[in-house]
């Protein structure tokens, strides 16, 4: 069945489409299937390096059309989107949640109607109310950084360390899992004073927050960040005043490319970043097989890397798509 109405299905969206080949190269029962990604925001790089790879993944499969929609970091937004979503001939929908509990109840809604199949992207719901979840260990991220941070501070002999975390968007499951698995580690550092502010993963916020917090702290020892944008705003902030060199900076999601956290890495500009799997293209390929009925397991989790000057050349030549 071909599906005509896509400019018009989804009219009241923010959304790309995105041809996945000639309709004349379908399949040979002419089936088309039609994919919506309900993406939180595309402000952070590693949501358009999402983007980037479900744009050149979905080349692969002609009997497919994707629509990618962009929640803009609006709960309410994507709430709309993916109730226009459902009134539409959609087969498939990939969400990435902006927050778990208010996104919860809408895809429960949709998986219910069960008109069409649902992956959760990397940012769990507050309940499995999808047929799949693909995502990466939040969990060993943030202890895989505190556990840095405590090395780190032990190996230099520094005491009573004072520790900046600048958390990602609050209520958000990566954020929570990363500001908890961290913990496990600096928190049994003797004396360590952990400052923390929350600037929603943008780089911009990070760097005004870390502008507030370098009038306010004399001494500064580690800058962990949930992300690497937030650890470059800090970066950046320490830099225009001079101080960037009494701290380390500490990111997570260490994306290839020029303006990527692994450059970073061996630009200097971080002492650590870890590698988070942005599992898009994992989650379509599983996608596809879901409407070509192949069985698929209910949740994928994929494992991160710790990148450091050691091993980040060799990281960043494996890198092969790039964020603009």
């Amino acid at each position: 069945m071909m599906r005509s109405r896509l400019a018009a299905a989804f009219a009241l969206s923010v959304a790309l489409i995105v041809g996945c080949g000639s309709k004349q190269a379908a399949v040979e029962d002419g089936r088309q299937f039609v994919i919506a990604f309900s993406q939180c925001n595309t402000a952070e790089p590693y949501r358009t390096m999402q983007n980037n790879i479900l744009e050149q993944e979905i080349k692969k499969h002609p009997d497919c059309t994707l629509v990618i929609h962009d929640a803009q970091q609006d709960n309410a937004r994507q709430i709309s989107q993916i109730e226009n979503i459902m009134l539409q001939d959609v087969d498939l929908l990939i969400v990435a949640p902006n927050e778990a509990a208010p996104l919860t109840p809408i895809v429960r809604k949709a998986h219910e109607k069960g008109a069409m199949k649902i992956i959760c992207l990397e940012r769990d719901l507050a309940a499995p109310v999808y047929d799949m979840f693909v995502g990466a260990d939040n969990q060993a991220i943030g202890e895989m950084a505190g556990e840095f941070v405590k090395d780190y501070v032990e190996t230099k002999g520094i005491e009573a360390p004072v520790i900046i975390e600048m958390k990602g968007l609050l209520g958000s499951p990566p954020q929570e899992e990363r500001h908890a698995g961290a913990h496990q580690h600096i928190d049994q550092i003797p004396g360590a004073r952990v400052i923390e502010e929350v600037a929603n993963w943008l780089q911009d916020e990070a760097k005004k927050r870390m502008e507030t917090i370098l009038q306010a702290n004399q001494r500064i020892d580690v800058v962990y960040a949930h992300n690497d944008p937030m650890a470059v705003g800090c970066y950046l902030a320490a830099k225009e005043a001079d101080r960037e060199k009494e701290m380390i900076f500490v990111g997570v999601d260490g994306l290839g490319g020029a303006a990527g956290g692994i450059k970073k890495v061996m630009d200097g500009v971080l002492q650590c970043t870890f590698i988070y799997p942005t599992c898009a293209a994992e989650a379509l390929e599983y996608g596809v097989k879901m409407l070509h009925g192949e069985q698929v397991p209910e949740r994928v989790i994929l494992q991160p890397q710790k990148i450091t000057p050691e091993n980040a050349q060799e990281w960043y030549e494996k890198a092969t798509i790039e964020a603009p």
